[in-house]
């Protein structure tokens, strides 16, 4: 009974955070499954191998976020397209392309489970944690990429999910760190949230829950603990029979995590995903006495994961040039461009700012390639130019609450375009983070900030190529 229960849990592990004895605890324990954050190639693999080893259970689940490929999380694996630059250059086939590159990067190392398609709608500007993430603003032409993805994913033998039930797009509130608020009738989901859904379940391994209110439908439970949505809308009306997990336990929107895990058994939920205290929740939920009914649904939804992924066939090994190839491909299908942009001549010289900058990620790629052209590519120090070339790589972070640009990068840039003849804002990451009130002569979205995407926007700027995307949100 000990084991079962804590079967229902499957903690995170953040490399370098986490102490491997901590796992080898949890391993031990009985936990289902573990969630994979950050590590290198080599860490990773080593880490699913010798935490299976340390489980009583017949196979244990891994899985990882791995959104846009591996390298959202790994240094040292490559960024694939983001879902948003697919809805850009609307070709089913790089989707699945990506899909199968995932499925193959993931399967390498040992992970069985992508929490990936998120199929939210990219309908508000101002939603800090969706944006790129998603295949666009309409339901139609996101359900037609993300199928393909899907399709992908099943070729490469990974599991998947859809995220985040029941539509977390219209909002503009982090649920790592608040409640979102989602305002609408179930008539109202039916018509734009919940089409892409309806369509995809028949297709989906699991559903992972957003952490989401809903007031006209149930004004005391987020959706991730509410029975009228979970057992209600998601099974018995919309005849779902799978693995439906919440998202992350840890995250501020839902309250003390044992009764928030508690309630989602309940409410029909059949993993935890990711408390903050793995071990104190298991204890708490043995210290419940599970109805059989619940534990038995969730046993049987989790083995018939485990069953799949046990017998999965191994894969050959991949060309490694396969992702450079789908982010070029992806690249020239992919920007959009608002304005006049381009083309620079050899001999001229621009000056340049990055803006936004969010960690590793910089627009070196981008710059070199305007170099080798004899671009004349000087850093902005307050000085009137002729040219001023916006880099902006402000991209979806959890935690952070916002997606707009500080407000110290804001002067910063303001103060730069009065001293400008000519200015173009490159947006390598959220086609929002500039704030409306800014204005430039042009503008170049490339929707990911992979150095391919950033190797064709110079291109482009250099009138070498067109950009030929059609923006799948309003911009």
């Amino acid at each position: 009974m000990k084991t079962a229960v804590a079967r229902l849990v499957h903690p995170g592990f953040w490399f370098g955070k986490t102490p491997w004895q901590e796992a080898v605890q949890l391993a031990q324990r009985g936990v289902g499954g573990f969630c994979l954050y950050g590590g290198s190639r080599q860490e990773v693999a080593a880490f699913t191998a010798a935490i299976r080893k340390e489980s009583p259970l017949p196979y244990l689940l891994i899985s990882a976020d791995y959104e846009d490929g591996l390298g959202r999380w790994l240094p040292d694996e490559p960024l694939l397209p983001s879902n948003m630059a697919l809805g850009a250059g609307a070709d089913p086939s790089l989707a699945f392309e990506k899909g199968f590159l995932t499925a193959c990067q993931a399967r390498r190392l040992g992970v069985d489970w992508v929490f990936a398609p998120v199929v939210d709608l990219a309908d508000n500007p101002l939603n800090p944690i969706v944006n790129t993430r998603s295949f666009g603003a309409e339901p139609q032409p996101l359900i037609t990429l993300a199928k393909a993805f899907l399709d992908g994913l099943k070729k490469g033998g990974v599991l998947n999910s859809l995220k985040h039930f029941p539509g977390h797009g219209d909002t503009t509130t982090d649920s790592h760190l608040a409640l979102p608020v989602l305002s609408k009738t179930k008539t109202q989901l039916l018509s734009r949230e919940l089409i892409p859904f309806q369509t995809l379940l028949p297709l989906a391994d699991s559903v992972m829950l957003g952490h989401l209110l809903l007031p006209q439908i149930d004004p005391q439970h987020p959706a991730s603990l509410s029975k009228i949505l979970i057992d209600g809308l998601l099974r018995r009306e919309l005849h779902y029979g799978g693995c439906i997990l919440t998202d992350a336990l840890l995250m501020k929107a839902i309250g003390d995590e044992k009764q928030a895990a508690w309630q989602a058994l309940q409410a029909g939920a059949d993993l935890l995903l990711i408390p903050q205290d793995p071990m104190a929740l298991i204890s708490f939920l043995e210290s419940k006495s599970i109805p059989a009914e619940i534990l038995s649904r969730a046993l049987s939804h989790q083995e018939t994961l485990c069953d799949r992924m046990a017998h999965a066939p191994r894969l050959p090994a991949q060309d490694p040039s396969a992702a450079s190839r789908l982010n070029r491909c992806t690249a020239q299908k992919a920007l959009v461009a608002l304005g006049n942009v381009g083309p620079l001549k050899p001999g001229q010289t621009v000056h340049y700012m990055e803006i936004g900058k969010d960690g590793e990620i910089s627009a070196q790629p981008l710059l070199d390639v305007l170099r080798r052209h004899q671009i004349k590519v000087l850093p902005y120090r307050g000085e009137e130019t002729d040219y001023l070339l916006v880099l902006c790589l402000r991209r979806y972070q959890a935690f952070r609450g916002k997606i707009a640009l500080e407000s110290a990068d804001t002067l910063r840039l303001q103060e730069a375009l009065q001293h400008a003849k000519t200015s173009c804002g490159v947006l390598l990451g959220s086609p929002w983070a500039l704030p409306a009130q800014i204005k430039m002569q042009s503008k170049l979205f490339t929707f990911s900030p992979a150095p391919e995407f950033q190797e064709t926007a110079a291109e482009v700027l250099l009138g070498k190529r067109k950009a030929t995307g059609k923006a799948p949100v309003t911009l």
